[in-house]
C-alpha cells in the first residue's frame, strides 16, 4: 500500500464516503501479511516509496504464486526478477495480464498504466549484445517503477565512435546505467564524458581471465572517472533500483511529507 493509497483511505474516512470498519480491514495486514512461508511487505512503498519486489530464483512454484497473488490484492504492481522458463510457465497460467520475459528473467503484473515520474529518463547503456540480458532486467524494473527508460545498446569500447555518435541520448538522461563485461572499460569511458550520475554493472560476460565477471567489477571498483558507483555482477535490478532513488528522489520525498 503506497502513500496515495493511505491518503485516499483517510480522506473517504474524513469525507463520510467510506465507514471506519471498511478502512480498518483495508489497514489490517499493514504493515505484513504472513503467508506462513513468506511475510509479504505491504508497508514497504509508503515506507521507502516502491513496493517489494520478488526474488524468484529457487523459490518454489507455488509460493512464488501466492506471494504474487497476494501483492496484486492490495493494488500493488508485482515485479519478480530471476525467473525460471517453469516458474514464467506458471506465472502466466496463473495470472490474467501477466507479462513473462524469458530473456531479462522477469515477470510484471500491472493492472493499470501509471504515468512515468522522475525528473528525467534513465538511459541504459551496454558494451555488447551478450550484456543485454543484464540490460533488460533493469529496463523491465525501471519501468516497472514508471520511469521512462532509454537504451543504447553495443557502443563497447572496441568501436568507440558508436557511443560518440549517441552522446545527445546520454547528455538527455538524469541517470545512465552502464553495462558491460569482458574488461568493463565502458563505464570509465561514460562516467568521464558526463556530468550526470553514472551506475556501472559488470557482467559475467568473458573469456576465461574475465573470472565470471570479476574482471569487470575490480576494473569498475577502480575507474579514475570519479563518481561511477558499481553494483555487483549482473545486477540489472540493483542498478535500475537505485537509478530509481535518484530519478524519483524529489517525488517520493514529497509524498512523505
Amino acid at each position: 500500500m503506497d502513500p496515495k493509497q493511505i491518503e485516499h483511505l483517510l480522506r473517504g474516512v474524513a469525507s463520510g464516503d467510506l465507514d471506519v470498519e471498511h478502512a480498518m480491514e483495508e489497514l489490517r495486514d499493514l504493515p505484513f501479511k504472513d503467508l506462513g512461508y513468506a511475510h509479504v511487505d505491504h508497508h514497504r512503498a509508503l515506507r521507502v516509496g516502491w513496493p517489494e519486489v520478488i526474488f524468484g530464483q529457487n523459490k518454489r512454484v507455488d509460493h512464488l504464486i501466492g506471494i504474487v497473488r497476494e501483492i496484486d490484492s492490495r493494488g500493488q504492481r508485482a515485479l519478480v526478477t530471476r525467473v525460471t522458463p517453469e516458474q514464467g510457465s506458471a506465472l502466466l497460467q496463473a495470472f490474467e495480464g501477466i507479462t513473462y520475459d524469458e530473456h531479462s528473467r522477469t515477470a510484471v503484473l500491472a493492472r493499470e498504466t501509471k504515468p512515468t515520474r522522475g525528473s528525467g529518463s534513465i538511459c541504459i547503456v551496454t558494451a555488447g549484445t551478450s550484456d543485454q540480458a543484464v540490460a533488460e532486467e533493469a529496463a523491465v524494473t525501471a519501468r516497472a517503477f514508471d520511469n521512462e527508460v532509454v537504451t543504447l545498446f553495443d557502443v563497447g569500447v572496441s568501436g568507440l565512435h558508436r557511443l560518440l555518435g549517441k552522446m545527445d541520448t546520454l547528455r538527455a538522461a538524469r541517470v545512465v546505467i552502464v553495462v558491460a563485461g569482458m574488461e568493463g572499460a565502458l563505464a570509465s569511458v561514460v562516467g568521464g564524458l558526463l556530468p550526470t550520475p553514472v551506475i556501472a554493472v559488470p557482467t559475467s560476460v568473458g573469456y576465461g581471465a574475465s573470472f565470471g565477471g570479476v574482471a569487470a567489477l575490480l576494473a569498475m571498483l577502480n575507474t579514475c572517472a570519479a563518481g561511477v558507483t558499481v553494483v555487483n555482477i549482473d545486477n540489472g535490478f540493483g542498478a535500475a533500483y537505485a537509478a530509481t532513488q535518484i530519478n524519483q528522489a524529489e517525488e517520493v520525498r514529497n509524498a512523505g511529507k
